[in-house]
């Protein structure tokens, strides 16, 4: 007599499979997640770079340099100098910069904008230091906003900008 062998898996199989898929996946994604923020923040670095030479060029045009903001649907507003000061040349109600980073504002990780550098004792102004700062559009505590100055300085204001520097510029 033969005996019927049944085909398959059963439900205690199947269950062992699942949890071993979900214990990969839970060691998989955050290493993942860091992945994506480390090129994120490369991707910031390279931005602000390209918007600081932006900004000396338009220096050496103007003797000044433009400050800007930037809202979350990347209008980009120019805050100084205004077109009344001394500022050679500055008509332009537009930011002539690119305000964003990677190759479209749709897939930007961050949005640019500028403030004046700070100083001892107060603030130097945005015709002596200008301050470019790279703001995430999705979340990255860690670093949170990377900033340059144009007089070299470079940091970030994350809950580790102090404890682990080289996080926002290796």
């Amino acid at each position: 007599m033969k005996t019927a062998h049944s085909q398959g898996f059963t439900l205690i199989e199947l269950m062992i499979v699942v949890a071993i898929v979900a214990i990969l996946a839970s060691i998989a994604y955050p290493s993942y997640r860091s992945s994506i923020l480390k090129g994120n923040r490369a991707q910031g670095r390279t931005a602000l770079a390209e918007l600081m030479q932006q900004q000396e060029r338009y220096m050496t045009q103007r003797n000044c340099y433009l400050g800007f903001t930037t809202s979350t649907t990347f209008t980009a507003t120019v805050t100084a100098p205004s077109p009344s000061t001394a500022c050679v040349g500055v008509t332009a109600l537009s930011v002539p910069f690119k305000t964003f980073s990677g190759e479209s504002q749709s897939s930007a990780a961050y949005r640019m904008y500028t403030d004046t550098c700070p100083a001892t004792g107060g603030t130097l102004s945005i015709a002596e230091c200008v301050r470019v700062n790279a703001q995430p559009v999705g979340s990255d505590p860690d670093a949170g906003v990377l900033w340059m100055t144009s007089t070299g300085t470079k940091g970030c204001t994350g809950t580790v900008s102090t404890s682990n520097p080289a996080l926002c510029w290796p």
